[in-house]
């Protein structure tokens, strides 16, 4: 099967979850995130503005500014498919782009440089155990990560798990992935095969 059948299918099984069980499961994400010492260690955080069924990024974010870690979340820029990350002090700062995607004002937020991120959250739809992934196609993250020197964790559930992802050249693993279950040390993962 093909990264667009794979990622179609999770799609599905992911928005057939209840609102209940989505809540609760990106409560239990969050907690191991937030207990790790890659978060308590980070001063910056790159994260994206979740959307359902993603695990919810909110209460990350809010933890985030409460624990004095600065947030920065991308904005994208669709003619040469590149983020550029931008620190949001409020929800305020945040305005709806294509797709409903909350994107940093330009205005009222300011860049912030790859190599001043020290934990970079990566999304996804797909993930192995290595820390390979299928995005939601676009390729920004390939991108980006491309020459990021900091820690890479991504976000899941553990229905987003299988065990081999297709694999491009250009795809660059994350280091850890965070279930509702577990943390995986993907590093570790790649070690063993």
């Amino acid at each position: 099967m093909g990264k667009v059948d794979i990622r179609k299918n999770i799609i599905d099984i992911l928005q057939e979850m209840e609102r209940t069980q989505h809540v609760r499961q990106s409560s239990e994400v969050m907690k191991r995130l937030v207990a790790s010492k890659l978060f308590q260690e980070a001063g910056t955080i790159a994260v994206t503005i979740s959307r359902f069924p993603e695990v919810d990024t909110r209460l990350l974010i809010e933890h985030a500014w409460q624990t004095g870690k600065r947030v920065v979340v991308p904005k994208c820029i669709a003619s040469t498919r590149e983020m550029d990350f931008r620190a949001i002090t409020s929800f305020d700062d945040l305005e709806t782009v294509y797709m409903d995607l909350l994107e940093p004002i330009e205005e009222r937020t300011s860049s912030i440089k790859k190599d001043e991120i020290d934990l970079q959250l990566v999304p996804g739809v797909v993930f192995s155990e290595k820390g390979f992934r299928i995005g939601f196609g676009g390729g920004y993250y390939d991108r980006y990560l491309e020459g990021y020197n900091g820690e890479c964790i991504s976000l899941a559930f553990e229905v987003q798990l299988i065990d081999d992802v297709p694999v491009e050249p250009h795809d660059i693993p994350v280091d850890w992935i965070i279930t509702e279950n577990r943390s995986i040390d993907c590093g570790e993962q790649r070690r063993k095969s």
